[in-house]
């Protein structure tokens, strides 16, 4: 099942998160040198279980329809302000929206991630 999102990106500074930027809502500390190759994601709260949707904190999920640079599979740690419905934050470094990281796209497919290995035992 796949789920039609806007996504966003930002960065941990107190000006787009709360007084503790580094710190995520499932108690997770950001890398001092993370970037958006860190892969963690922050998801609106009608789409946590907490909430009645479908994902739990720590739960992976593909990512696609950004751009080949933010497209792929994430962990999800942390959640946004409550007034977001539908909607995903791409964790990112400052630095790297200065090259065309940072945006909104709407209409962005999520969906939990399944690993399906592509060899079999014989």
């Amino acid at each position: 099942m796949s789920y039609s999102v806007t996504a966003t990106t930002y960065w941990p500074e107190v000006g787009q998160t709360d007084d503790a930027p580094m710190e995520t809502a499932d108690g997770s500390i950001i890398p001092a040198r993370h970037s958006s190759k860190t892969r963690w994601l922050a998801v609106s709260r009608d789409l946590l279980k907490n909430w009645g949707g479908p994902f739990n904190y720590g739960d992976k999920v593909r990512v696609s329809g950004i751009s080949s640079a933010l497209d792929g599979v994430y962990i999800i740690h942390d959640t946004m302000n409550r007034r977001h419905r539908h909607c995903v934050d791409v964790l990112v470094n400052e630095r790297e929206c200065k090259t065309g990281l940072e945006g909104r796209w709407p209409n962005i497919k999520l969906s939990k991630f399944v690993f399906e290995p592509s060899w079999q035992a014989s």
